[in-house]
């Protein structure tokens, strides 16, 4: 009997100790996954700014998600009592670029696979998904046309701005759409803004000097689209 305790108690030691290992190599990956997965991100990041504490944020939750991951195991008890935890965590801060949530998922992905411990898949999930992202971004699949622009123009309040300057865009643009249209000047002005594509030939002081003739000479502005 004390043997047959014995054997069970080694088998245990042996089940623990795998477990700890198996823990350690999800932790490890997915740690090391999560900085390719930020290393990407700050390639692919157009402004060139982003938040050092959301690259972290992307590290920190693969790696809690793969612990996660480990604890639940088969246990469904423990999964619906940690969505109960969890349920309670309010994220008040919001995402200034869609593309960060995508960022965040894919870090949390990464962090499930090597919780589950399907460790090559979460190898190749990563490094595809990265060379795909990067691709979308080196062809800057999806983008506006550096032949789009951004114009700005004040006028006064008592301007109706509908169609006023349509024959002028008629003359000077192939495309115009007003995006936003806000008060400025402690709501003595208006402040329009379009995106515009300049006809062949036509000059940005072209197009503004029009404007200036029709807005009162109030200020006209011409920039990158960001």
């Amino acid at each position: 009997m004390s043997q047959f305790m014995d054997e069970i108690s080694n088998v245990s030691d042996l089940t623990t100790k795998a477990a700890v290992v198996e823990g350690l190599a999800a932790i490890i990956l997915s740690f090391v996954l999560s900085l390719f997965i930020t290393y990407v991100y700050k390639k692919t990041h157009k402004s060139g700014r982003y938040s050092q504490s959301f690259v972290h944020t992307i590290i920190i939750m693969s790696v809690v998600v793969a612990i996660i991951m480990i604890v639940i195991g088969n246990n469904i008890a423990v999964a619906f009592g940690l969505v109960g935890a969890f349920s309670i965590i309010r994220f008040r801060s919001a995402m200034s670029d869609p593309k960060d949530i995508a960022f965040i998922f894919f870090g949390m992905a990464a962090g499930i696979s090597c919780g589950l411990g399907f460790y090559v898949l979460s190898i190749l999930f990563t490094v595809v998904l990265s060379v795909l992202i990067y691709i979308l971004f080196a062809f800057d699949y999806g983008g506006i046309k550096s032949s789009y622009k951004s114009l700005k123009i004040t006028i006064p309040e008592n301007m109706h701005y509908e169609n006023v300057f349509d024959d002028i865009f008629e003359e000077y643009l192939d495309y115009h759409q007003l995006n936003m249209v806000e008060t400025t000047n402690l709501g003595t002005m208006y402040q329009l803004t379009y995106l515009i594509a300049k006809k062949e030939n036509v000059t940005d002081k072209d197009l503004m000097d029009a404007i200036r003739e029709r807005n009162a000479n109030l200020k006209v502005a011409v920039g990158m689209v960001n």
